[in-house]
């Protein structure tokens, strides 16, 4: 089971905080326990020294396992972050930002997935996490 584009980006507006919609995340690629959102560049997102800033890079990951998780069960549940690990890689300054969640188990209670983020246009990793998901739902 799997979502549609249009599908996953009224999870998207319907299920998250105004701050998080700001940050712009579209979903650009789905398929059974994965899923690609596009965090697009934004002066105000950068920090001090123009980069974009981990605090809109973990929030994009946290948002990207959501809709994995959606596009795995076929709609979304409730559910809430148990743990997330971000480890920064390298700076993104000027570019969007291409986020991939990839479910590495989806259980009946739990959900675990790995999430990697790269500037739009380079196949350099710029950050990676881990994330788990309690299924409430």
């Amino acid at each position: 089971m799997t979502l549609n584009l249009a599908e996953a980006d009224e999870i998207l507006s319907a299920h998250f905080a105004p701050w998080v919609l700001d940050l712009g995340l579209s979903v650009t690629e789905l398929g059974d326990g994965r899923a690609v959102l596009r965090l697009p560049w934004s002066a105000r997102l950068a920090r001090d020294g123009g980069s974009m800033s981990g605090q809109a890079l973990m929030a994009a990951a946290d948002t990207a396992t959501v809709i994995a998780v959606s596009a795995a069960r076929g709609a979304f549940v409730p559910m809430t972050t148990v743990q997330q690990s971000t480890s920064f890689q390298r700076a993104v300054t000027d570019a969007d930002v291409l986020v991939e969640a990839v479910l590495t188990k989806l259980g009946r209670r739990m959900a675990f997935a790995d999430i990697t983020m790269t500037a739009d246009g380079s196949r350099d990793v710029a950050a990676r996490a881990s994330t788990v998901y309690a299924l409430l739902g």
